[in-house]
């Protein structure tokens, strides 16, 4: 339970945001609120994008995202508008004279009120989500001061101004994907370097189309006026939803596979929820190992799907317990589960794993090895009664020599130090 403590550095971004957010808001109402018509509807944009959040969250661990979909970006809609009132500077050719503490103010009051029907329907708006949201928006606002044009010439017009605004929301973008890794760091006790390299994977997708937007609607507002707040958005919306429905597909699919794996606890083969352990622990373990994406996935898949092979037995194997098999056996059952799933039609990246398995372990992928450990981790801690867990570790380090890769052990043990997953609980 220590992993799941805010560390230090979450509790320090948290209250710099609050400290922020709070002198914003003081401010504002000390000074009252400047251009209204420009506020109002900007703060409507916000909030209408925060109601653009899934109606499901993913728990903790799962990945549905597919590429180039920011897990740490739920509501691009809402990000693009925060950043285009960060930087526009003009309303239909009439500069504007709000300032940096009016952007953060607006901007955290409409997150707050777009958050309202999320949580009433008992969604969890998470704490991290509306820090970076006020943090990069003050950070994007301080330093557009210097990139307001003087008067109405050139309010949104010239390119140079264009490819600055441009150039600052990139680099807010990167900000906020070292912020978001550090943040998801912190909370999950997760490496950071994995989760970092997500994060940038993700921006030349939705980042992208989130930067560009956010630039297109201040230039635009700044020339015609807030009507080309929603002409200009319908880009993005559109392809939020496409990232939505596609995001949909894959948990379905996930599904699909996951009530495959259960066919052999139906069946009788191996005990109730032992794929769902050894492939949330899989996952864990690779995550320390710096898997990340499409290598993450087949990992998962492979671990849910591993022991299918026992499914073309005769006799089944006693409690579904491969590990202490004869390396003929297992290699036997892994090729057998590996032509199995071949016949679902899932990526042969998984049939792979499956079918090496049991291979030598110096000969055997990355994934394929920590699909072994973590399953004979899992059997036998079932099985070693009172102090299970270090007794199993234990019995795995002594068997480093030959069958199980020693790196392997070692990141499942960090794992396990860490609790940073919780687990079904075995037998």
């Amino acid at each position: 339970m220590s992993a799941r403590r805010p560390s230090r550095l979450r509790t320090l971004v948290h209250a710099a945001a609050a400290l922020l957010g709070a002198l914003a808001l003081l401010t504002v109402l000390r000074t009252g609120l400047a251009e209204r018509p420009l506020a109002l509807a900007f703060g409507l944009f916000v909030t209408v994008g925060e109601l653009t959040l899934p109606r499901s969250r993913p728990r903790s661990g799962e990945e549905t995202s597919p590429p180039g979909v920011r897990v740490g970006e739920a509501a691009p809609l809402g990000a693009a508008g925060a950043l285009s009132y960060a930087l526009v500077a003009a309303d239909a050719g009439q500069p504007t004279h709000h300032g940096v503490a009016q952007v953060v103010a607006v901007v955290l009051a409409a997150t707050l009120l777009g958050s309202v029907p999320h949580i009433a329907r008992g969604q969890q708006v998470t704490s991290d989500h509306l820090a970076r949201r006020v943090l990069t928006t003050g950070f994007a606002a301080v330093c557009s001061q210097p990139l307001r044009p003087e008067g109405v010439s050139g309010a949104g017009a010239g390119s140079a101004h264009a490819l600055s605004l441009l150039a600052l929301l990139s680099l807010t973008a990167l900000c906020d994907s070292v912020l978001a890794a550090a943040l998801a760091h912190s909370r999950t006790r997760r490496p950071f370097g994995p989760l970092l390299r997500g994060e940038l994977r993700a921006l030349p997708g939705i980042g992208s189309a989130v930067v560009a937007t956010g630039a297109v609607m201040a230039l635009a507002v700044a020339v015609v006026g807030l009507w080309a707040l929603p002409v200009f958005s319908l880009p993005l919306l559109l392809t939020q939803l496409s990232f939505r429905r596609y995001a949909a597909v894959r948990t379905t699919y996930r599904q699909t596979i996951a009530s495959l794996a259960r066919a052999t606890e139906v069946a009788g083969y191996t005990p109730a929820g032992h794929a769902r352990r050894v492939a949330a622990l899989s996952k864990a373990v690779g995550r320390d190992l710096g898997l990340s994406g499409p290598a993450l996935t087949v990992l998962e898949y492979a671990a849910l799907m591993h022991d299918i092979g026992q499914l073309s037995l005769v006799d089944p194997v006693p409690a579904g317990a491969t590990a202490g098999l004869p390396a003929a056996e297992q290699r036997r059952i892994a090729l057998l589960g590996g032509a199995v799933v071949r016949q679902t039609g899932v990526d042969a990246a998984v049939a792979v794993v499956v079918e090496r398995q049991a291979d030598p372990c110096r000969e055997q992928p990355v994934a394929a090895r920590i699909v072994r450990a973590v399953n004979a981790y899992d059997e036998k801690v079932r099985d070693a009664g009172p102090g299970g867990p270090l007794n199993a570790l234990e019995e795995l380090r002594l068997a480093t020599a030959g069958d199980y890769a020693p790196e392997i052990v070692e990141a499942l043990a960090r794992v396990l130090s860490r609790d940073c997953l919780t687990l079904p609980a075995a037998g």
